[in-house]
């Protein structure tokens, strides 16, 4: 939700206040458990007069009976609130320069809100969400339309090779585990959907002992504590839900071809990766940089594009999440190039499995990660997500801290040990987007 249309003078000033913490500087990071339970992270950050607030609720995809209903529920959280409709919600927080978000993937849905923090922009903002949390009210006229948003946005994303291809591939990495559908839905679970289902998800998840609240301002801990209680003074206490279930193995690999009236073929192969808090997680992230995570000087760019020009863009990553995320490859090619263009790609998995990556190669690698990683946490808008995350997966809380010291650590050896634990190219899912008519020959049409 963005309000930079109406943008006012507070609104000009608090963006350009983006920047809070110096470049390089590690937050340090306070935690605690408001009353009724939601887990707090926090970091005071007083060089700018703002505050930056976001909720995180496990209450994604994942978790939904029928596919759309997290997304569609978080969506309405805007649309209606105590006795303000969704054009009163967002003059409120238009007329203080406030900047309110709402969003939802598979394992997670969430809540942000940027404000200044002088009055009255404090007060509103704060209010605002307040009641936004504590008092939905599910309007049906909004429901309606933003149900009708939805199957718009369905429709066209099946004119779009590259979500018809991703969502294939999930529906085949996953099968029957939740991370199988696609957070948005389907038309036909879309127009399913009624008001009470999303009440009802509501109730059960957006509860304070389901929540991590992030905080970063220019406010010290004791109103901190006091604006974290205040923000979820509406949540019923509740219970945290239970884990999900884990993600199978894949017996067998398998190829699925999808006639699609394009030029280019888009090509996705994955298999199951890592959960956020695997072991591995460092080996694989440093290696994956070398491999296909670093854009066009990365090992499958390479081979793919420098080499042969079998493609523009090529590259590869690991999404952990709670359970084992997918690892994936991708890339778009002419028609006719498709079987040489994959055959490379996975002669490029297969030759980095076996190998490694080199000293050199290595070393790049984690210049290049280290030397990036003070953006991630170069203003207030990223610490604040850099804290939900922790909080959500769990993560230590000198995980910024101990970053850069971690990549450092990581060694070739246990880069190639790791990849040859994690993955399995035998075993790899390959969906293949485009004209079918000569797909298994080289010299079909583009």
């Amino acid at each position: 939700m963005s309000f930079a249309k109406y943008l006012t003078a507070p609104a000009v000033l608090l963006s350009s206040l983006l920047f809070a913490v110096p470049v390089g500087a590690v937050p340090n990071i306070q935690t605690w458990h408001t009353a009724n339970g939601a887990q707090v992270l926090f970091v005071e950050a007083p060089e700018l007069p703002m505050l930056n607030v976001r909720l995180v609720f496990n209450a994604g995809s994942a978790r939904e009976d029928r596919p759309g209903v997290a997304t569609l529920t978080n969506a309405m959280l805007s649309q209606g609130a105590g006795a303000w409709n969704a054009d009163q919600i967002a003059e409120r927080l238009e007329a203080v320069g406030s900047d309110l978000e709402v969003g939802s993937l598979r394992d997670m849905a969430w809540v942000s809100l940027r404000t200044l923090i002088r009055a009255p922009a404090l007060d509103t903002s704060l209010g605002t969400l307040t009641t936004l949390l504590g008092d939905p009210t599910f309007p049906g006229p909004d429901l309606e339309r933003l149900r009708k948003n939805t199957l718009v946005a369905l429709g066209q994303d099946e004119q779009e090779p590259r979500t018809v291809g991703s969502k294939a591939l999930y529906q085949a990495l996953y099968d029957t585990h939740p991370y199988a559908h696609d957070p948005t839905g389907t038309k036909e679970s879309v127009t399913a959907i009624t008001r009470a289902e999303l009440i009802n998800h509501f109730r059960r998840y957006y509860v304070a002992k389901n929540t991590v609240v992030a905080l970063v301002g220019a406010v010290d801990r004791a109103q901190a504590e006091r604006i974290a209680d205040q923000v979820t003074s509406g949540l019923a206490k509740g219970e945290s839900v239970p884990p999900l279930a884990p993600v199978m193995e894949l017996s067998q690999g398998r190829m699925e071809r999808l006639d699609f009236p394009s030029t280019q073929t888009h090509v996705y192969v994955g298999q199951p990766g890592i959960s956020r808090t695997d072991p591995d997680y460092f080996p694989l992230y440093v290696g994956n940089h070398v491999l296909g995570g670093n854009g066009l000087v990365s090992l499958l760019s390479e081979e793919v594009r420098e080499k042969r020009g079998l493609s523009y863009s090529v590259y590869s990553y690991f999404l952990p999440m709670q359970q084992r995320g997918p690892f994936l490859m991708g890339l778009q090619t002419k028609n006719r190039q498709t079987e040489q263009a994959l055959d490379v790609l996975m002669q490029t998995l297969r030759r980095f499995l076996q190998e490694g990556p080199t000293e050199a190669e290595l070393r790049d690698a984690k210049q290049n990660l280290t030397g990036g990683f003070p953006l991630q946490i170069a203003s207030n808008a990223k610490i604040v997500e850099q804290l939900a995350l922790i909080g959500f997966y769990g993560l230590p809380l000198d995980y910024l801290a101990t970053f850069n010291a971690k990549v450092e650590a990581v060694t070739a050896t246990q880069v190639r040990e790791a990849f040859q634990r994690r993955l399995k190219p035998d075993r790899f899912v390959t969906i293949v987007v485009g004209p079918t008519q000569n797909a298994n020959t080289r010299g079909g049409a583009e």
